[in-house]
């Protein structure tokens, strides 16, 4: 037989039942649906921390004052003053894995401008910290080594930051105070969004960091060096090497702990990416149930068509028909339900996954292969399903068939 004509008598058959055959591609329609949202959900969310992993910037090492004993207990995070600029340089001079070094001073301030202020983080760093992090200036431009060396009064603006304190107006040029400091604002950072682990990246003021060290908090150490590897495989050498060099700087002994830190945030955006995979498995999965749910309902409207239509098998059997000319009838009508739900599923999916992100603000992203594949299942079960009910049918013995 023909699949043209099996397929036409197969939508013949199915449209003799509308109300059966409409509840049973429904039922597979949901499965796909539910698939196709649940991967769009989770490919959305696994795309924002991909963003979030890139916003940190490429290759990045970061070095963090560590903590001391004091009297045998030990202080928390930047209890040490031994990381110093002096370290900072020895990197950049001794580590040729390592590119883009800058230092890093850190406090919480108010930031002043006319009638309005807003507290949030002021960052000293050097021009490289801007290249280490991948972070460009939208408007206006950076300050320079010059502003470094003499402890320039200039600053770059985070987007919350200037919503907060100039609305619309336009910041450069303008002059906000940093606790006392008057600062001449230079440029505005374009927007980075949240970090992975939630914070808004945008609610800062940058700064040379020979200025907040002196004139803002008045210390000679440093809080971190920012810097970034040549390449990604050259991290880990890179940050043995820094290791050595530090301790060996700091006259660590062989039996003492380190006095800094070497942080890895971009491996705990990569958890939450590996766990945002996992839901995203988790979830279709389940929708997978869902579909093999379908598949069954499948198999029993097909063993009922069976049961009804066996004085028919009879017939077309004793008028020549073979057992497997029945076998693939019985199997496109199943293959045909299977695809109608899926394609109707298809619609539901697609609607609801922009729905999602209309209405509940999450991202959603759909790719063609989830499609692909979850089209691919509801044939997939179709057959599966369809298998036995149809290969009964193949083997009816036509005089028995007939006596029904």
């Amino acid at each position: 037989m023909h699949i043209t004509e099996a397929i036409r008598i197969a939508l013949r058959v199915l449209s003799r039942n509308t109300l059966r055959s409409v509840l049973t591609t429904l039922s597979i329609s949901i499965g796909v649906s539910a698939f196709i949202c649940s991967v769009a959900i989770g490919e959305g969310a696994s795309s924002r921390v991909q963003e979030q992993i890139r916003s940190l910037g490429m290759n990045m090492i970061w070095i963090e004052a560590g903590s001391r004993n004091v009297n045998g207990v030990r202080t928390g995070t930047y209890g040490t003053k031994s990381l110093t600029l002096a370290d900072a340089s020895a990197i950049q001079q001794q580590i040729p894995l390592v590119v883009n070094v800058s230092p890093n001073v850190d406090t919480r301030v108010h930031v002043v401008h006319r009638n309005q202020n807003w507290f949030t983080q002021v960052r000293g760093v050097a021009p490289e910290y801007l290249a280490a992090r991948g972070w460009d200036v939208a408007r206006g431009s950076a300050f320079f080594h010059n502003d470094v060396d003499y402890a320039a009064k200039v600053c770059l603006l985070g987007q919350t930051v200037v919503a907060n304190l100039f609305g619309e107006e336009d910041p450069i040029g303008q002059t906000v105070r940093v606790q006392k400091i008057p600062c001449q604002v230079v440029g505005v950072l374009a927007p980075k969004g949240q970090s992975p682990t939630g914070q808004d990246q945008d609610d800062v003021v940058i700064m040379p960091f020979t200025t907040v060290q002196k004139k803002i908090k008045g210390v000679y150490w440093l809080d971190d060096i920012m810097a970034s590897a040549v390449s990604s495989a050259a991290i880990e050498e890179a940050e043995d090497e820094i290791t050595a060099l530090l301790r060996e700087r700091h006259h660590v002994g062989r039996d003492q702990g380190d006095d800094f830190n070497l942080r890895h945030p971009a491996d705990l955006a990569q958890a939450g990416a590996e766990s945002q995979r996992i839901m995203t498995l988790l979830l279709a999965s389940v929708a997978a149930i869902a579909l093999v749910v379908g598949g069954i309902g499948i198999m029993n409207i097909m063993l009922v068509s069976v049961t009804e239509r066996t004085r028919e098998i009879g017939i077309r059997l004793a008028v020549g028909a073979r057992g497997r000319d029945i076998l693939a009838q019985f199997l496109v009508e199943a293959v045909t339900l299977s695809l109608i739900g899926g394609g109707l599923g298809l619609g539901f999916g697609l609607i609801g996954s922009f729905g999602i992100a209309y209405f509940a603000g999450w991202r959603t992203l759909i790719r063609s292969d989830a499609i692909v594949a979850a089209l691919g299942f509801a044939g997939a079960v179709g057959v599966f399903f369809g298998f036995y009910p149809a290969h009964r049918a193949a083997r009816l013995d036509p005089i028995e068939a007939l006596r029904r």
